[in-house]
């Protein structure tokens, strides 16, 4: 009777087990979709709408408190009866506004991304389909969490799945998939209750930390502009509000320039 109640546990465990690892394999999938298709066609979408303004808008921001530095610096030079050496001041701005420079340079990466984007071939609905059904399967044969003995080969092979997946290239992920012998990896080998009861915590711990990762995606940027670049009135408003800001901070500029002309006389 005893071993009729241990076999009937076993296979419970065994079934748990198969289970959350086809759970974990979907919400590896539904985390990559997010961080690799939906929060990148959010940000596509936002830059393109936006982008460019945003960029102009910044760039006249740094531009205008870079010229009140150097009316600063100039003025310093004065009050000290000194004479202001331009290429200094201008060396030293450098240094000061380097993060600013990177930000911009951050700004104009996100846009060649959003118009790269913007220019991919798109799949059709049944292409999509099979483009994720194959990498479900794939992460299930090859993902470490799944699979406690892996070769680098294969952990390369997951990382190029991961990247037709990322890029839309449902070729490459066909190819990956017959590599693997069209057919799921058996699962590591577990024997004993206790082993098993220690997996089914394993993997119910990483099923947990999958669905933590998926909500704060769900609250980040840009996840969290889904529904403000689906409203084309706030859209509108925004670009006419960062119309208006450029236009500010062009007069400033100039009024800087004025009046940097009007010290160094």
């Amino acid at each position: 009777m005893g071993k009729v109640i241990l076999f009937a546990e076993y296979e419970e465990l065994k079934n748990e087990i198969a289970k959350l690892r086809t759970e974990i394999s979907m919400l590896v999938v539904e985390k990559d979709e997010l961080v690799f298709v939906k929060c990148k066609n959010i940000e596509m979408t936002y830059m393109l709408a936006l982008g460019s303004l945003e960029y102009q808008a910044f760039q006249l921001e740094r531009n205008v408190l870079r010229l009140k530095r150097k009316t600063e610096l100039i003025q310093a030079k004065l009050n000290r009866q000194e004479k202001a050496d331009i290429e200094e001041i201008e060396e030293r701005l450098q240094m000061e506004f380097a993060e600013y420079q990177r930000m911009l340079d951050e700004k104009i990466d996100s846009m060649n991304a959003a118009l790269e984007r913007s220019r991919a071939t798109v799949l059709s609905e049944e292409e999509t389909k099979e483009l994720k059904k194959l990498y479900r399967q794939i992460v299930k044969a090859l993902h470490p969490d799944l699979h406690k003995t892996q070769s680098e080969a294969e952990k390369r092979l997951l990382f190029n799945a991961m990247l037709a997946y990322e890029s839309g290239d449902l070729h490459g992920m066909r190819i990956i998939w017959e590599m693997i012998g069209g057919a799921v990896r058996e699962d590591d080998e577990i024997s004993g209750l206790e082993q098993m009861k220690n997996e089914k915590k394993r993997l119910r711990d990483i099923l947990n930390v999958l669905k933590e990762r998926i909500a704060e995606i769900k609250t980040k940027y840009p996840y969290t502009l889904k529904e403000y670049i689906k409203d084309e009135e706030t859209i509108e408003k925004h670009r006419l509000k960062l119309t208006q800001r450029i236009s500010e901070l062009q007069e400033a500029v100039e009024v800087y320039q004025n009046k940097i002309e009007e010290m160094l006389r």
